[in-house]
């Protein structure tokens, strides 16, 4: 379980909410912007129904279904996503890893034809650890595209992403964890992903079946997407790997 406190609402300013993804999203922005927050949650909502693996009619089930009997064509936000849920498989030596224990290379993609094949009949793939984040790049894009410069989403108070600084401050104030002397950082147009393992056997690590220990792991990168599947990552291998850009600050607790 991951669990951020996140900044007050300035004055003048408005929160939004919905339920997607097994959680709680919400945006605070200016009053002003709220028909450009209600078409943010609109796009998390939209997302929701195409990566719900348990949702029969999402993509992802589609996938599961049928991407071994033949490619499946995507759309190039889906393909994005996987390229992206790929290539922290492959960085992360399978630490991160979207197939449920087969592994990144089940998965083939194709850019001309923008498709997914599976290799084998067993493969099923979960995108719940970079959905989330995934989900609120997205929104954060369609915000800054109806001219919203300072604007802080977040989805289950676990993956943040802050557009600019609030009234009279140079970021953003996150903290991460609810208890007071939790750690404290300034967020200013970047993303930040927590992922814990807050009770031994929680997590496992998917390459052994090892219970991961009990750790909490901060990313702050430029992207949610990345910082989701990042601090799941990280979460498992303990320690900071040399493929990690160093535009990516890790925090471990």
């Amino acid at each position: 379980m991951s669990t951020i406190a996140v900044a007050l609402q300035p004055a003048g300013w408005t929160r939004l909410a919905l339920p997607a993804m097994g959680t709680r999203f919400e945006l605070v922005l200016p009053e002003v912007h709220a028909s450009a927050g209600e078409a943010a949650l609109a796009e998390i909502t939209y997302w929701h129904a195409r990566l719900d693996r348990f949702a029969a009619d999402s993509l992802v089930a589609h996938l599961n279904r049928s991407a071994y009997a033949a490619p499946v064509r995507v759309d190039t936000g889906t393909f994005t996503l996987l390229s992206r849920a790929l290539a922290v498989g492959r960085a992360s030596g399978g630490a991160f890893d979207i197939t449920l224990g087969t592994g990144v290379a089940a998965v083939e993609l194709d850019e001309v034809r923008s498709s997914v094949r599976f290799t084998s009949a067993d493969v099923r793939i979960d995108l719940g650890g970079i959905a989330k984040g995934f989900a609120l790049d997205r929104a954060a894009a369609l915000l800054r595209s109806h001219g919203v410069q300072r604007a802080l989403l977040h989805g289950g108070t676990s993956s943040v992403v802050a557009l600019g600084a609030p009234p009279h401050a140079p970021g953003w104030r996150v903290a991460l964890g609810t208890v007071p002397d939790a750690d404290v950082v300034a967020l200013r147009d970047r993303a930040l992903s927590v992922s814990a393992n807050v009770e031994r056997a929680h997590v496992l690590d998917t390459r052994s079946g090892v219970p991961v220990p009990v750790r909490t792991v901060a990313v702050i990168g430029p992207d949610a997407c990345g910082a989701d599947a990042w601090s799941t990552a990280l979460l498992v291998l303990g320690a900071r790997p040399a493929a990690l850009a160093s535009e990516w600050q890790t925090i471990f607790r």
